[in-house]
């Protein structure tokens, strides 16, 4: 199979790596804004380096990935669907709603499998949290408690392209709700702060954000995100049902110390990112995808999933700015 690669900055040039290394993919094309790092992606991997984005469509691929910055995604995925390609794309579809729909739209109406990036849905705890809450366990699931912390904020140029922290970072955190729990989020209450560093208050985000979620079986929901957790990358996220209580991302990896006299030791070597925590579910998703274009698997999360996150999302931020209970039904689904 030939795949093109649109995209070689760090999740790019990672893709890349697995790419490279899969036994379906008999050759691998890559092309970058910046061609020498598409040329120099290509020289590691032995891929094939072309000039332009554009150019990945007149090669002849079978595929493609998309990994390139978010502004780009919408009209990728609506030249992948033209040409009649299947297309991988990383979150998010799109940096708005209506860019989303659009994109979504095309996609449908060529016919063509659209996969979106949530590679939690890969990850091997989040799995076994959905197979045990599913087998009824932990009996009625009551409590959902999702954390997100990075170690560092992202580059300040970065942040006013984000999209902010609901829709780039707590979005996968709603889609884990929505697939492990097999439960809909249908109302709201958000809130952020932005007492960090300057940087933030200048793109109009937040650093810190928390938001309260009900879902249509009763449970209710916290979801925390922080972009300065100096003790290391800290994504986790606990179950609690009348029966049993489970918890995904606690290992003796995960940053946080006990102060009980008789607890755990400190992690000796904390997360240091998402890509090293989520490197096996980076991998699985493309492998996943290779199956659905050789037509061996069901899309795992395609656009219509992505498109309930980002309404999820879309919600908490207009709680925050309004500071209200928001329903889902007042974000738009189509």
């Amino acid at each position: 199979m030939r795949i093109g690669l649109i995209g070689t900055g760090r999740i790019g040039a990672f893709h890349a790596e697995a790419l490279s290394r899969h036994a379906e993919v008999t050759s691998l094309v890559v092309a970058d804004a910046d061609p020498a790092r598409a040329a120099s992606v290509a020289e590691r991997t032995g891929a094939t380096a072309v000039p332009g984005t554009g150019e990945i469509f007149r090669t002849g691929v079978d595929a493609v990935v998309i990994a390139s910055a978010t502004a780009s995604h919408s009209g990728l995925i609506g030249r992948a669907a033209r040409a009649g390609l299947p297309a991988f794309c990383e979150k998010p579809v799109a940096a708005d709603l209506a860019g989303t729909l659009a994109a979504l739209r095309e996609a449908e109406a060529a016919g063509t499998p659209l996969q979106i990036g949530f590679m939690r849905r890969f990850d091997a705890g989040y799995t076994a949290a959905r197979a045990r809450l599913r087998s009824g366990l932990l009996g009625r699931l009551h409590t959902v408690r999702a954390i997100t912390a990075d170690p560092a904020p992202p580059p300040a140029e970065y942040l006013p392209l984000s999209g902010g922290l609901f829709r780039d970072c707590l979005v996968h955190d709603f889609d884990m709700l929505r697939w492990v729990t097999g439960q809909e989020i249908v109302e709201v209450y958000a809130t952020g702060s932005d007492a960090g560093p300057p940087m933030f208050r200048e793109a109009g985000d937040v650093d810190t954000a928390a938001a309260v979620l009900t879902l249509d079986g009763g449970a209710l929901a916290t979801a925390t995100a922080a972009r300065l957790n100096g003790a290391g990358y800290d994504v986790r996220m606990e179950f609690a049902g009348e029966l049993d209580q489970i918890s995904v991302g606690l290992s003796d990896r995960t940053p946080i110390t006990s102060t009980e006299p008789d607890g755990p030791p400190p992690a000796r070597r904390p997360w240091p990112g998402f890509l090293e925590r989520f490197a096996p579910a980076y991998e699985a998703e493309l492998d996943a995808f290779i199956r659905v274009v050789r037509g061996e698997a069901e899309n795992p999360c395609d656009g219509r999933e992505a498109l309930t996150a980002l309404r999820i999302a879309e919600a908490c931020e207009l709680s925050r700015r309004e500071r209200r209970r928001v329903s889902l039904e007042e974000i738009p689904a189509g």
